[in-house]
């Protein structure tokens, strides 16, 4: 990886922000409910399209804006982890531009955000991402695109939203989630990250699948 902090500090710092590990179900899930992909969803993959959107291969600086790493856990409605899962994120740069031709403003793009990764996850079902923290654009709340693709099954497509963000109640995409168990599954509490990277953020959050 070209990422500049170690796995083994990463988990470690995970686990003692309790970001990872097994989450037994006492009864049936809230599914994360499903959202619009969006107009900006990648027209080709790009290259570079690993978990860590902070670097891109080539370019000489990192992202600009908060670092956030992202976790959870693809489960079952029962908590039992998803096996053959691909997850997806994308989401606008610190200046709130997406890489995308027809997005708009793409001459104030940055050039050290990789826009869209994907991962797979272990078979415990966790997944990772180092990402930015989401900001807003006209129109739109700070959020961050999701799909988890499982052959034979389909494809969710759902939107991660910052918890406490005032614009929330104001954007009609989180507004159409009514079900306030809906919304907890789509919410990030960010917390103080630097156990796992210097100023950085984190967030858990288990994506849920109808199954």
């Amino acid at each position: 990886m070209r990422t500049s902090f170690d796995r083994r500090g990463l988990l470690a710092g995970l686990a003692g922000l309790g970001l990872v590990g097994p989450a037994a179900a006492a009864g049936p899930l809230v599914p994360t409910p499903g959202q619009t992909e969006g107009p900006f969803y990648p027209v080709t993959i790009p290259a570079d399209h690993d978990h860590d959107l902070v670097r891109v291969e080539g370019a000489a600086a990192r992202a600009m804006g908060a670092v956030l790493h992202l976790t959870g856990r693809v489960v079952d409605r029962w908590g039992r982890p998803v096996r053959d899962a691909l997850v997806e994120i994308w989401q606008c740069d610190a200046h709130g531009v997406y890489r995308h031709p027809r997005a708009p403003l793409q001459e104030m793009a940055d050039p050290g955000f990789q826009g869209y990764g994907r991962t797979l996850p272990g078979p415990d079902g966790v997944y990772r991402f180092r990402t930015i923290r989401p900001v807003p654009y006209p129109g739109r709340t700070p959020h961050i695109h999701v799909a988890v693709v499982v052959p034979g099954t389909g494809r969710l497509v759902s939107q991660l939203y910052v918890e406490g963000e005032p614009l929330n109640e104001r954007d009609p995409l989180f507004r159409s989630i009514r079900d306030p168990a809906a919304r907890e599954r789509v919410l990030m509490r960010l917390e103080d990250g630097s156990a796992i990277e210097p100023a950085a953020l984190a967030t858990r959050v288990d994506l849920v699948l109808d199954l």
